[in-house]
């Protein structure tokens, strides 16, 4: 080994301004320094590895090719004092197994660990990092690059259908499907769907498959239970051909304490802070990243870059940040420990946040960042130039919670709560807002959504109708969660695929084809997206008429001739000749509504162009009349009628 360990003092992969930029926390692209890289040295192939381990006395290389025994393959310490260790082993090559042998220099401990920039895992349980190239993919889904800034901008439609993979199908044997299969069957049914995006629960390889992804173990690899990181790419790509964005759930929040994982990684507190009461995540009894160490940061910031640059993904909804913004987050008086100025806001957590938005719109400025915040926490999706933590759109979680509360309640007894669906409108552009019904909505007991629902079954699909058409004609982005497409009557189990079946009956057929006619009017209807996130593109009609439980209001694109009429019941009362004010006159068609036939509904629809009158009412000078659906929602726009010649 030695002429080889004469190599990499001098053709290491590191340069001493790379060395610079990990110590300053500055290196977005570490990927392509540490870690496993299959390489040539003169006629000799094999793989060059590189681990960060300050706190170690020994690092070895275990593996296949050397029987799981460390002595002969020893890394070198880099002579910097950077803690990297790195080394070149001969005939290594693609699909070989291995892992790190860690000497604490200190305890003397022996630790064996996977590579945290592994591109590769066996599939669990196993947990041995797999050699693996990446770079021989060749993409075909340039016309989607290209393409991509107007997709993702924020004032284009944002339709999003959030999916687990390893359950949102199984086959006959009961075993998720691959990512080939996916490729296929997934990509073509969000297609079916009219959806512009998908949102890909957490891919990232982790140990337990009932984490749903949540506790990763290799941050840098697809999971291996469906394919190879090839695969995962091919997946990714076939979306783009079929014109629907991809979105990855990203965990920067926390990590688990798995024995190969990353917590104790050289026998030292590396990754986590030391102080339990700062390291410790007590909701999901894992770890959380020391924020204020810069070689973390630059890891974190490296994985986000990581699967834009080199799986060409979309953007990035990042998990818990509210558990990562407040120091005291679920945790008792004497439990946490204060910032410098002795308040409950995590200064590191905050500064790294704004650090990793801003080196990811720098490097791809046509792409999305997404925070699952659920506090009100100032200007999160603003840019950290003013003061914001700079993402793109945040999760309105008051909208969420708000909604489904009115929305369980009995019809009758709606007209009590107007307020609590109209609330949302008081504060829905001091951020950028997506809608989100997701997977958190339907686990722990709180059951499928269409259980929620009031009334008997022809009410409670209304219900549900009604509820995705108050979502759709809402300000802000859209996110809906597997198995709401269709009314899923059970919650989700990660262990079972949907409940398909299902759509052998009117009821489910009418919910999904609701949800792609809606999506279709979304995306058609430039009123509905193209002043989301401004007080521009809405105006209410009426959101007092608490006593029949209605609601009018306008949504506005930017010309005048794109805004849309929407009133909403949210009774099982069909409602005739109902009059709203309206300003501009004219005739107008109803363009949707929600209790179609075809949808499951009662087909109280307003089939004839109707007319305004010179009739002052809502404060406006004209007004209009129309019958509305039960438990329904309906969509009206100005006609424009041609004169004949």
């Amino acid at each position: 080994m030695a002429k080889f360990q004469e190599f990499i003092q001098a053709h290491s992969l590191f340069t001493d301004f790379d060395i610079n930029l990990f110590r300053a926390g500055t290196h977005y692209k570490l990927y392509e320094k540490l870690g496993a890289h299959i390489i040539k040295v003169g006629k000799t192939s094999g793989t060059y590895f590189a681990v960060w381990a300050p706190g170690a006395s020994q690092v070895s290389v275990i593996g296949d090719f050397n029987h799981w025994n460390g002595e002969g393959y020893e890394l070198n310490a880099r002579w910097d004092s950077s803690g990297i260790w790195e080394g070149f082993i001969p005939s290594v090559k693609n699909g070989d197994t291995y892992k790190y042998k860690i000497v604490n220099s200190d305890s003397g401990e022996v630790l064996e660990k996977g590579d945290p920039f592994a591109k590769k895992w066996e599939v669990p349980p196993n947990t041995a990092s797999v050699v693996w190239d990446i770079e021989d993919y060749r993409w075909k889904d340039k016309t989607w690059m290209n393409g991509r800034k107007k997709k993702n901008a924020l004032d284009s439609p944002t339709s999003v259908y959030e999916v687990h993979i390893g359950s949102w199908k199984r086959n006959n044997e009961h075993l998720s499907l691959s990512y080939k299969e996916l490729a296929e069957e997934l990509v073509n049914y969000v297609k079916e769907l009219g959806y512009t995006h998908v949102e890909l629960m957490p891919v990232m390889e982790h140990p337990f498959f009932g984490s749903w992804g949540y506790q990763i173990t290799g941050y840098f690899a697809p999971t291996s239970r469906f394919g190879d990181p090839q695969e995962f790419m091919f997946l990714v790509e076939a979306f783009h051909k079929a014109g629907i964005g991809v979105f990855l759930d990203w965990v920067p929040s926390h990590f688990p304490g798995d024995e190969h994982g990353l917590y104790r990684f050289d026998g030292s507190h590396l990754y986590e802070h030391a102080d339990p009461r700062q390291g410790y995540h007590p909701d999901w009894s894992s770890y959380i990243f020391n924020y204020g160490r810069n070689e973390v940061r630059a890891f974190l910031i490296s994985n986000a870059v990581f699967w834009l640059d080199k799986y060409h993904v979309d953007g990035l909804r990042v998990d818990a940040v509210a558990s990562m913004l407040y120091l005291d987050y679920s945790r008792k008086e004497g439990e946490w420990v204060p910032n410098v100025h002795g308040g409950r806001e995590n200064l590191e957590a905050i500064s790294f946040l704004k650090e990793m938005n801003e080196s990811v719109f720098k490097e791809f400025p046509d792409v999305q960042t997404i925070a699952e915040e659920s506090t009100s926490f100032p200007m999160v999706s603003r840019p950290t130039y003013l003061g914001g933590l700079g993402f793109g759109m945040k999760w309105m979680m008051g909208w969420m919670n708000d909604v489904l509360n009115y929305f369980q309640k009995d019809t009758y007894y709606r007209q009590y709560h107007q307020n609590d669906i109209t609330f949302s409108l008081a504060y829905a552009f001091t951020e950028n807002f997506m809608l989100p019904l997701s997977h958190d909505e339907v686990v722990h007991g709180k059951g499928p959504l269409i259980g929620r629902m009031p009334g008997d079954e022809w009410q409670k699909f209304a219900n549900l109708r009604l509820l995705y058409g108050w979502m759709y004609t809402h300000p802000g982005t859209k996110l809906l969660f597997m198995g709401g497409e269709i009314g899923q009557t059970s919650e989700w189990k990660h262990d079972n695929s949907l409940e398909w079946h299902l759509l052998d009956h009117a009821p489910h057929q009418g919910v999904k084809k609701m949800i792609s006619d809606i999506n279709e009017l979304y995306k058609s209807e430039p009123a509905l997206y193209e002043l989301g996130f401004s007080g521009d593109g809405f105006e209410w009609i009426e959101l007092n008429d608490s006593q029949n439980s209605v609601l009018s209001y306008l949504r506005k694109g930017k010309k005048e001739k794109d805004t849309l009429v929407i009133v909403a019941n949210f009774t099982p009362v069909v409602r005739e000749n109902y009059r709203i004010g309206i300003n501009v006159p004219g005739s107008y068609k109803e363009v949707f509504n929600s209790d179609k036939k075809e949808y499951w509904g009662s087909d109280n629809l307003n089939k004839k162009i109707l007319k305004t009158q010179k009739e002052p009412y809502h404060g406006r000078e004209n007004s209009l009349v129309l019958n509305l659906p039960p438990l329904g929602i309906t969509v009206l726009k100005k006609s424009v009628v041609s004169k004949k010649k």
